[in-house]
């Protein structure tokens, strides 16, 4: 018999009616933003075109640094989304802080270097059981659920349980990685790491997510694990934005622009 969650209820039972919800994170959108300053393009506005296409959350990372989402993201997220926003952050006392002011739906707590691009691997919680577990609580008092961004590892999906956390978000990386090097066996040792873990996860009642790197060639084995109920993608999908989109950007500029001549021309200001 499968373990039961936190609900008292068996957890191979909700798995089976857990549907498969889409998180889309849109920090690369303010990457782009602030590489030139100023407000365009608007993270906002692509969590509501997320939102148009189907994203069931927006997720956004707070970093010390600032160096994609801002304050001020955060605030209008929080303030205009009809969606819920998970707020990816380090466990810091300034993230706390920012955490409870805002109240956002989820914080998912990771791992953070100042000179990393991306987050580079899941969250020591084995090593921090201690300093996570207080942490964990005072987000859960304020009303917040908390989720732990792990590795695929079954003693760190124990420790998650101990500290107190609501969801696990297991890190895809490394398969996404192996995939893009054509690396069969390593992808296929992968795909079993995460669905030990995933049911390892669930048996223990936490929710279980997952995310990083994940592309249109490597989502379906991981969204096929049934004790999954989220993925949460961002750089592949604004990446894929850029291609997708383009043509319609370019499409509406070039129609602007021929409508502001037409209308020089009907005027007779066409000396100008």
């Amino acid at each position: 018999m499968p373990a039961p969650n936190k609900s008292g209820k068996s957890s191979t039972a909700a798995v089976r009616r857990a549907p498969l919800r889409l998180g889309v994170n849109i920090d690369h959108v303010a990457t782009l933003r602030n590489a030139r300053g100023g407000v365009h393009p608007d993270p906002l506005r692509a969590a509501h075109l997320a939102i148009e296409g189907g994203a069931d959350g927006i997720t956004a990372h707070l970093r010390e640094d600032r160096r994609h989402i801002s304050d001020t993201d955060i605030t209008r997220l929080k303030n205009e989304l009809t969606r819920p926003l998970n707020l990816e952050m380090a466990a810091t006392d300034e993230m706390l802080k920012i955490a409870i002011r805002h109240v956002p739906n989820a914080c998912c707590l990771v791992p953070e270097r100042r000179e990393e691009r991306t987050t580079e691997g899941g969250l020591d919680v084995r090593g921090s059981v201690k300093t996570l577990k207080p942490f964990v609580a005072k987000l859960q008092d304020a009303g917040i659920r908390v989720s732990l961004f792990i590795e695929p590892d079954i003693k760190t999906i124990e420790a998650a349980a101990k500290v107190g956390a609501d969801i696990v978000e297991l890190h895809t990386g490394r398969y996404c990685n192996l995939a893009l090097e054509h690396d069969a066996a390593g992808v296929a040792r992968e795909i079993e790491r995460h669905a030990t873990a995933a049911r390892a996860a669930a048996a223990a009642g936490l929710e279980v997510h997952a995310g990083h790197g994940l592309t249109y060639n490597t989502v379906k084995p991981i969204a096929e694990m049934p004790e999954i109920v989220e993925l949460n993608i961002g750089h592949f999908l604004i990446g894929e934005a850029i291609f997708g989109g383009l043509s319609g950007a370019v499409r509406r500029m070039r129609l602007l622009m021929d409508e502001a001549r037409d209308d020089v021309l009907r005027s007779g200001r066409s000396d100008r």
